[in-house]
């Protein structure tokens, strides 16, 4: 009879093959580092932040995991049906006994030939000097007049407009409109551009922005027409494009680049209660420099006088009083300059204050204008026809009928 035992071949348990299997697939470079491309099904966004769904083709599905860590900074929001390049690496989930990808990277099928475009003209630009920080122009301080190149129904020009009001409402906004995504965007964006340049009130500096979105949606600002047209023209130019973590090649081109629109308003203008704080600051300063030299001045005194009273003969005592004669002397003049120079200094801050004030505005022939709420009207748009409205002048206030309305249009 033959033993059986002789011949009995190993076996191994479920958690010792998975094991094997997950140590096959994480020792694999090939499967470690893999671009896969297919359509998103079944998505799931738990609790966790994590998100899990399955990519598939015709004829095969694969589980894909992306990490909340790693979700967060993704702007694509995956939904059922959508066609994605993703990147990531094998591995098995023992419990469940399946193997799947973990993404660290994804993209919109057809994006990576649009980044290999942005990388092969963005090195193309560079060589030609495009991008040379030493040609980039000064944004200026306090401008009074500010272009905007962007979409007027989105989002991204309220958020302008209401960071500039907050910041500093005495500059004024010239708005070109343009498309920002799509068919004829890029032709439309240069158009835009162009007159800004050309208006007979030149803007002291240009903000092109947009909200954000894929690199496809992006992509009219990395148009070779557009970002030369960045790079040429006279006029400071902040790029306000996307979010923080987008790039496009007007960024580069660019004086200054903003992470969001609402950042390159902010990098556009002063912040005004800042101004106050620092008009303020140098009042103060000017006070205590002023307190400074009388003490200073009082105290050479006191010591002419201690020497004269301490020091007998005629002469030097003649000498004691011309000493102190001048020293007084002295201290009359360096007070009354100091007293003009301040003097200076607070009339000038008071006139910087005067051009704060919505009263001298008034004043040079301007007038607001509120509706029965009492709210003030900067648009025609928020006014109707046949609408009672107030008035005010700079003498006083007048109540009025809207008989018609037009739109003007700033070229």
């Amino acid at each position: 009879m033959i033993d059986d035992t002789l011949f009995q071949q190993q076996i191994y348990t479920v958690a010792e093959v998975t094991g094997y299997v997950r140590v096959l697939l994480e020792e694999n470079p090939t499967l470690q580092d893999i671009w896969v491309q297919g359509e998103v099904s079944n998505v799931s966004y738990p609790s966790s932040g994590h998100i899990y769904f399955t990519l598939k083709d015709e004829t095969a599905s694969l589980r894909c995991v992306i990490w909340k860590w790693t979700a967060q900074y993704f702007a694509i929001h995956l939904e059922d049906g959508m066609a994605v390049e993703v990147h990531g690496k094998f591995g098995v989930y023992e419990k469940g006994g399946q193997y799947q990808f973990y993404i660290d990277s994804l993209r919109l099928q057809g994006e990576g030939k649009l980044f290999q475009e942005f990388l092969r003209l963005k090195r193309q630009l560079e060589e030609e000097g495009l991008f040379d920080p030493q040609k980039k122009k000064t944004i200026p301080a306090f401008p009074k007049l500010i272009g905007v190149v962007t979409s007027p129904s989105g989002a991204a020009l309220q958020d302008i407009l209401n960071t500039l009001r907050k910041r500093f409402p005495l500059t004024e906004v010239l708005l070109s409109p343009t498309l920002v995504q799509g068919e004829g965007a890029a032709e439309n964006i240069v158009r835009a551009l162009h007159k800004l340049e050309n208006t007979p009130q030149k803007p002291d500096v240009i903000i092109m922005a947009r909200g954000g979105g894929s690199l496809e949606d992006l992509w009219p600002f990395n148009e070779e027409a557009v970002v030369r047209a960045v790079a040429a023209c006279e006029i400071p130019i902040i790029s306000g494009v996307g979010h923080e973590t987008d790039f496009t090649l007007v960024d580069f081109a660019a004086d200054l680049r903003a992470p969001t629109p609402t950042g390159a308003a902010v990098l556009a203008t002063p912040d005004i209660e800042e101004l106050k704080l620092s008009v303020q600051e140098m009042q103060n300063s000017f006070v205590q420099i002023f307190i400074e030299s009388v003490q200073v001045k009082n105290s050479e005194l006191k010591e002419q006088q201690y020497r004269l009273q301490h020091q007998s003969p005629e002469g030097v005592i003649e000498q004691a009083i011309l000493q102190t004669d001048e020293a007084a002397r002295r201290l009359r003049s360096a007070a009354r300059s100091r007293m003009q120079l301040l003097r200076a200094n607070l009339d000038s801050m008071g006139g910087r204050f005067q051009t704060l004030n919505p009263q001298a505005v008034l004043q040079r022939g301007y007038a607001l204008i509120f509706n029965q709420q009492n709210r003030l009207v900067d648009s025609v748009a928020k006014i109707d026809k046949n609408e009672k409205i107030n008035v005010h002048l700079k003498d006083g206030a007048l109540a009025a009928e809207v008989l018609s309305k037009e739109k003007a249009i700033r070229e």
